[in-house]
């Protein structure tokens, strides 16, 4: 069993989890992450609850999965009134930091179980992104997709300044509170936005890969019936709208240059909080979690943003590093952010809360070392889409199960890049009725669906009715708080 020490998460946004160096990609610049891997264990089958912000915030918040936590979309965040990891660990005397973006309502007197909240950024005037709320794929967020490529470029955006006050408060902070006599080891959650759009890079990132050839993204010039050969993708194609807008090469190229730009300012700001842990003299007590809320499909199928069940949006980076944890270890078994949850109570020795939370995480702490377990990895998604849908990984598959719309299945050891969906071949029909089954004793998706439609239908009322909300501007982007 793992000794009780101060720990450290650091949450990204948007992070692609292809796109690290230590993960092998071509051009990604990661040099702190990949140190921070190879002293540590990376998760290579880890995955977001949900591939979009908020639910995914919320199910990591409380521990719990999306249905249980219903935060089901941008416009339904996490109130404080479900007991979350952080109220477990307050009530039993430790220190709970966070430092940047949460993506909670953000309402006065709302009790979240930190000890304090520094700078945090909580969704828009406590009421999100509204316009999320309908789910007709027809409804265009065009003004969203023209920011993405217009924005794209180097230069400084609201978030890479909020990034860098974030960066700079966990630094302040590990050389002034962490270094204080504490009872019990201390938390502190550090989030940044980066590499989330806009795509607006540093110039002395951008830079780096403006005139490199940077990789194709998956199926970009391909027909669009084989780039959206499923409905649920064709729909989310639509609303989102990025591709038509891409007219040029150049524009591709800025696009991709942004992110990676962004992707290195990201792990140069975890570098500067690692640094100033080292030099505080609390490396030998602290581990450190690094993770991302999920990823981004970075132009694969021409899809840009998450909202899909493909790797590049669904899946995210894990690493764990730090005392009683095997270094340059990657480890195969399924996991998502619930189960970093679990972690951060076994981590400070508040294991016991796990029980008493009544969370369905396991910690990773104690998956490093273990041989790979016959468990799933589940994520879901309950917005930008007319229906849900629900993924579950196993070792070796992927199942995704469409409400209203035929499932996907990818063997993920014979084709990673999932190109060949087998759903529709006769020789694995028993291991699709498996997979429903599996997903079925741990939730009815139907009766799920209904649950979060009913509850945004009740959301849409409360801000005017559907005609309003069709009417409001479509958000490109949660803006960060003001600087003080």
């Amino acid at each position: 069993m793992a000794s009780p020490k101060n720990l450290i998460v650091i949450m990204s946004d948007e992070h692609n989890p292809k796109c690290v160096g230590h993960g092998g990609h071509p051009v990604a610049r990661s040099p702190n992450l990949d140190a921070l891997a190879a002293r540590g264990t990376r998760f290579t089958a880890a995955y977001t609850p949900s591939p979009i912000c908020v639910p995914a915030r919320g199910a990591f918040a409380t521990g719990q999965p999306v249905h249980v936590s219903k935060c089901w979309d941008n416009a339904i965040a996490y109130d404080g009134r479900m007991k979350s990891w952080h109220h477990a660990l307050r009530d039993r005397g430790h220190h709970v930091t966070s430092i940047g973006k949460l993506h909670f309502q953000g309402h006065a007197g709302q009790d979240y179980g930190l000890s304090e909240m520094i700078v945090p950024m909580q969704i828009t005037n406590g009421t999100g992104d509204v316009t999320l709320l309908i789910r007709d794929p027809d409804d265009i967020r065009e003004q969203a997709a023209k920011k993405l490529l217009a924005q794209a470029g180097p230069g400084e955006s609201d978030y890479t300044l909020y990034d860098r006050r974030v960066a700079a408060a966990a630094q302040v902070w590990l050389r002034e509170v962490a270094t204080r006599q504490h009872d019990k080891p201390w938390v502190l959650f550090v989030s940044m936005v980066a590499p989330h759009f806009p795509l607006t890079a540093p110039p002395e990132h951008y830079y780096q890969f403006a005139d490199l050839g940077l990789p194709r993204p998956k199926l970009w010039d391909a027909p669009a019936d084989e780039r959206l050969s499923h409905l649920a993708i064709r729909n989310y194609a639509r609303r989102s709208d990025h591709y038509r807008h891409f007219k040029s090469e150049a524009d591709l190229q800025r696009a991709l240059a942004g992110y990676y730009g962004l992707v290195s300012f990201m792990d140069e700001n975890v570098g500067k909080i690692l640094k100033a842990l080292d030099e505080a003299g609390l490396s030998d007590d602290t581990r450190v979690i690094y993770t991302s809320d999920h990823g981004d499909n970075l132009g694969t199928r021409g899809l840009w943003g998450k909202c899909t069940m493909y790797e590049e949006s669904a899946g995210i980076p894990m690493i764990v590093a730090g005392p009683d944890v095997p270094g340059g270890v990657a480890c195969p078994t399924p996991v998502t952010l619930l189960d970093v949850s679990a972690t951060i109570l076994d981590a400070v020795g508040a294991a016991d809360a796990i029980t008493e939370l009544g969370l369905p995480g396991t910690s990773l702490l104690r998956l490093a070392d273990a041989p790979p377990e016959d468990r799933v990895a589940l994520s879901q998604l309950h917005t930008n889409t007319p229906d849900g849908f629900y993924m579950l990984r196993t070792l070796r598959h992927k199942y995704v199960y469409y409400v209203n719309a035929p499932p996907q299945l990818f063997d993920l050891d014979a084709d990673p890049e999932e190109l060949h969906d087998l759903a529709g071949d006769p020789a694995h029909a028993a291991l699709l009725s498996q997979m429903e089954l599996r997903l079925r004793a741990m939730l009815d998706p139907e009766v799920v669906d209904a649950e979060a439609k009913a509850a945004q239908a009740v959301m849409m009322e409360r801000h005017g009715g559907e005609a309003a909300i069709r009417a409001r501007e479509r958000m490109a982007y949660t803006p960060p708080p003001a600087a003080p």
